[in-house]
């Protein structure tokens, strides 16, 4: 079989093609054929060596993807071969809180990840793929839909009627957009891009913010709540947007603090989550118990995860690079 391995720390150029013999699954654990794998902005930091650079080379990249079971290891019965599966983000993180031992399971990273033909998971770190999903659909739910559910319903705790507020157009935001939509939220979404802000809002956004056009976005988001402040803020940009992401959520309200895509920032000012009541929530994921739920969702309210573009398996490297020129809108996927 193919597999993919990055060997050094050099971004793209890292990332080589290479021959393997098929991995044997052992007890407890499942062989998958995978038919798609999707990209995260963690896994461009992984390949530059900025995520963490004491990662074992050289690693399969990639924590997401779907594919079909081939053949259980002893013991393993919870799905048969031919069932379409999606591996959960951290393979031993089934439920609960999170913890030390879950975390060190994650895919990509700790773990080998999934840009193979034939991958070897935990059989309780895998999930059954709905019908109404094509394999390279289940591929962007992992990490992007996963945390983005996770922010806003597991422990955000956002209600019917509230505004929240999400940064960009990447996976994460688009899921939250999507999510918020079907939950009745009005949802607020900033971006760099008057022609991603137009299609946020064919995809149901309320209120769109350009952040260059309008460096203080924060203020536009306040205005657009009659000067309240939004409920809950998806909180993507980390240290760079942080101060603004304080200033623009209401007093009483919650950051949802998912990503850390900008530089160093202002400072965080702790004096105002104190006196304003802010609650600062970080969202790591999520476990296999909240995928579970946000497939539920995702069948009844016939939500399509929005796909930018499919890259085949032999131009993966292609598919980091579009990654990170940040031009896409939604998921860039590797069709295996």
């Amino acid at each position: 079989m193919k597999v993919y391995r990055l060997h050094e720390f050099s971004g793209p150029d890292g990332w080589k093609l290479e021959d393997a013999p098929t991995p044997k699954p052992g007890p407890g654990e499942v062989l998958v054929r995978m038919r798609a794998a999707s990209l995260n902005f963690r896994d461009l930091m992984i390949s530059k060596g900025v995520y963490n650079p004491h990662f074992k080379l050289p690693l399969v990249p990639l924590s997401d993807g779907a594919g079909e079971v081939v053949e259980n290891g002893p013991g393993a019965s919870r799905f048969r071969p031919g069932d379409r599966v999606s591996c959960n983000f951290m393979a031993r993180w089934v439920d609960g809180p999170l913890d030390d031992f879950k975390a060190k399971s994650a895919l990509g990273g700790e773990v080998p990840g999934v840009l193979a033909q034939e991958v070897v998971l935990p059989e309780c770190g895998l999930v059954g793929v709905p019908d109404s999903l094509s394999f390279e659909e289940a591929a962007t739910l992992p990490c992007a839909a996963v945390t983005a559910w996770h922010g806003l319903f597991e422990t955000g705790g956002v209600r019917a009627g509230q505004t929240i507020l999400t940064q960009g157009t990447g996976g994460v935001s688009i899921f939250a957009l999507q999510f918020g939509k079907a939950a009745g939220l009005r949802v607020v979404v900033t971006s760099s891009s008057d022609a991603k802000l137009e299609r946020a809002r064919t995809l149901g956004a309320a209120g769109t913010i350009n952040y260059k056009s309008t460096p203080d976005w924060e203020k536009a988001a306040r205005e657009l709540t009659g000067g309240r402040g939004v409920d809950l803020v998806v909180e993507l940009g980390g240290a760079g947007t942080l101060p603004k992401s304080l200033r623009a959520v209401k007093t009483g309200g919650t950051i949802a603090m998912i990503g850390v895509l900008t530089g160093p920032g202002e400072g965080v000012d702790p004096v105002q989550v104190l006196i304003r009541g802010i609650r600062l929530q970080g969202v790591f994921v999520g476990s296999r118990a909240m995928y579970e739920s946000m497939l539920r969702a995702i069948e009844f309210h016939a939500i399509k995860p929005i796909v930018d573009r499919v890259f085949p398996f032999d131009r993966a490297v292609d598919a980091l690079r579009h990654l990170e020129s940040g031009s896409h809108f939604g998921k860039v996927v590797i069709g295996i």
